[in-house]
């Protein structure tokens, strides 16, 4: 038997994953909560989950949490689920130490191969996910440049919403020199406006 935990703070949504696999014999649901606060509250050392199935976006203790303290549960596999289908998010989850990314959307086929991948240690993306990955990598990769301490410290008040006047203002220099790094950074991440270098920035986890 596969011990499944499911923490998600959608009711039916636990419910309905419950049922499905219950109705599996390989499967055995052992916890089902809102929660990562009380998913540890539950967690039982000598009856520990196989796969847990992992919602990212609750109140209490968010998934990336959960994910944080499971370093102490090396045997325990986590599969995200989420409606995020955004590159950036997904990376972050799987550098958080996930073993799968599923939407919300996925079908009960592909949650069930997840299952069976992870429990035997196997990572799972299906081709949707994997591309958005891929798309994320090759833009880090394309990053030729890093950016200097200066310009790292600049676009993170940029990314708060100072104006140039402020940050030059909070950080001692004039406003010539704050657009002078503007205009490098962008350059270096080859984008046209502030909004782009912000949105790319964040893209490749630079803020």
């Amino acid at each position: 038997m596969i011990k499944i935990a499911i923490v998600d703070d959608h009711q039916l949504f636990r419910d309905g994953i419950s049922s499905l696999l219950t109705g599996k014999e390989d499967f055995e649901v052992i916890i089902s909560v809102s929660n990562g606060v009380e998913f540890f509250e539950v967690l039982n050392k000598e009856n520990l989950p196989d796969v847990l199935l992992l919602d990212l976006t609750m109140p209490e203790m968010d998934g990336f949490e959960v994910l944080k303290k499971l370093k102490k549960y090396p045997d325990i596999k986590t599969i995200a689920i989420s409606m995020h289908d955004d590159g950036n998010y997904i990376m972050k989850c799987v550098r958080s130490g996930a073993y799968g990314y599923l939407l919300k959307n996925t079908d009960e086929d592909e949650l069930i191969k997840a299952i069976y991948s992870v429990n035997r240690e196997i990572k799972y993306f299906n081709k949707e996910v994997s591309e958005r990955m891929i798309h994320i990598m090759a833009l880090e990769g394309s990053q030729l440049k890093k950016l200097s301490a200066k310009e790292s410290e600049i676009l993170k008040l940029i990314s708060d919403g100072l104006t140039t006047k402020e940050i030059a203002d909070q950080l001692y220099i004039s406003t010539r020199t704050v657009e002078t790094h503007r205009a490098n950074m962008m350059k270096k991440l080859t984008v046209k406006n502030s909004a782009e270098l912000i949105r790319k920035a964040s893209e490749l986890n630079l803020i």
